[in-house]
């Protein structure tokens, strides 16, 4: 007997029919004689509409009272799972998040995970309950719904995983696994049977969008398996595991692309202590993300910044930083919405010269300006054109041998 975690995104519970497939996938894993958590999305499209109904009533609504009725979308899902599972005969009880006892802080929109209590959860397994639980929410110390962000069900999968010791966590989704790139635009893309946490981090912070990164770091922290795979389909999909798990070991595992990037470059700034500070700490403050920083020393004690924010942060990040160069005395600060990020990712980099002379070397061929570079043990990612980004992917993916026919 296993105890399994299986999350069922909003594709997976679209509808009714949809829902009783659900229901038939999590009888067939509960008659292998396993325990079973469900973990719930709402139904595709629903979030959006709820939020857009809020802007309706009102152009700023308010964090509290906004969590409260986008958690209704996975409060629905949850119910109508448990009553399918009943009807079909089953045990099974949904929980909310709050009844779950998943305790975020206190940030509503956004929050994040700080403990979450299982007893009720192992209570029912042990009465071979099928728990189903309503995914991307919890509350805060002070009883206050909370919703976790956008792919926050994930992270509630993942983190209600480790809190029970499940053996393997499975997410079902539309596609049927983890893929070396994004095989809409990449035609030779081929499934990983494994990939490592590290990869899978790498990858969803760099374009990937198949699981939701805190997810991931929740898997890595807990050393909780991840198994990725379709809804629609019986076929295994990959695993997300440790490192040393005997997977795959590939010198470059994937390639993404990200195109919601821009960067704001300030010209001639002073080259002195204390300026790097004065031109981030407000970006900072503004909960801004920063990724990518490029600086080059001029002559005459002059310096010129480079940095990328994404492109929905691309406006507001300029007027913070034209004030900042007013502030401090640059010359100037302009920027760029027309870019994206290219980016190689694999483990057995740490073990392998080259990777990015072959990375330069493919897009040069076919004429593909580098504007940034930035690496890390395992990835090498550079920013180039848009209008170029599909092309380069294609490119770096047959240029690292992972094409489907190799």
């Amino acid at each position: 007997m296993s105890l399994i975690v299986q999350k069922f995104g909003g594709t997976s519970v679209a509808d009714l029919e949809r829902i009783r497939h659900v229901a038939k996938r999590v009888v067939a894993t509960y008659n292998r004689e396993n325990d079973v958590v469900v973990i719930l999305s709402a139904m595709s499209g629903i979030t959006d509409n709820l939020i857009d109904m809020a802007r309706k009533v009102t152009e700023t609504p308010d964090g509290r009272e906004l969590d409260v009725l986008l958690a209704t979308g996975e409060q629905t899902t949850s119910a109508l799972l448990a009553m399918m599972l009943k009807s079909m005969g089953y045990p099974a009880q949904s929980l909310l998040g709050y009844q779950a006892e998943v305790v975020t802080d206190y940030c509503h929109g956004n929050a994040r995970i700080v403990d979450i209590r299982a007893d009720r959860i192992k209570k029912l397994l042990k009465e071979r309950h099928i728990v189903v639980i309503a995914g991307f929410q919890g509350c805060d110390p002070d009883g206050n719904i909370t919703t976790l962000g956008r792919g926050g069900s994930d992270t509630s999968a993942v983190a209600i995983a480790a809190a029970i010791k499940a053996d393997v966590c499975e997410i079902f989704t539309d596609v049927d696994g983890i893929y070396t790139a994004d095989p809409n635009i990449c035609q030779k893309a081929r499934k990983l049977s494994t990939i490592s946490y590290d990869e899978m981090l790498n990858m969803a912070s760099l374009g990937a969008k198949v699981l939701q990164i805190r997810s991931v770091g929740f898997a890595k922290k807990f050393n909780i398996p991840v198994h990725v795979r379709s809804s629609f389909s019986e076929e295994e999909g990959t695993m997300v595991v440790n490192e040393d798990s005997g997977m795959e070991r590939l010198v470059v595992s994937g390639v993404t692309h990200d195109k919601n990037q821009a960067r704001i470059t300030l010209k001639k700034g002073p080259d002195q202590p204390g300026i790097a500070a004065k031109i981030f700490t407000p970006i900072a403050d503004a909960g801004i993300i920063v990724d990518m920083i490029i600086q080059n020393t001029r002559a005459e004690g002059q310096t010129d910044l480079t940095f990328t924010v994404p492109k929905g942060e691309f406006k507001r990040s300029l007027i913070l930083e034209k004030k900042i160069a007013t502030d401090i005395g640059a010359e100037e600060v302009f920027g760029d919405e027309n870019i994206a990020k290219v980016s190689v990712i694999g483990v057995g980099m740490k073990d392998n010269s080259g990777v990015a002379s072959t990375m330069f070397r493919a897009l040069a061929e076919e004429n593909i300006n580098i504007k940034m570079i930035s690496t890390s043990e395992i990835r090498v990612s550079c920013v180039i054109e848009e209008k170029y980004a599909e092309l380069a992917v294609r490119v770096l993916h047959t240029a690292f041998g992972l094409d489907r026919d190799e």
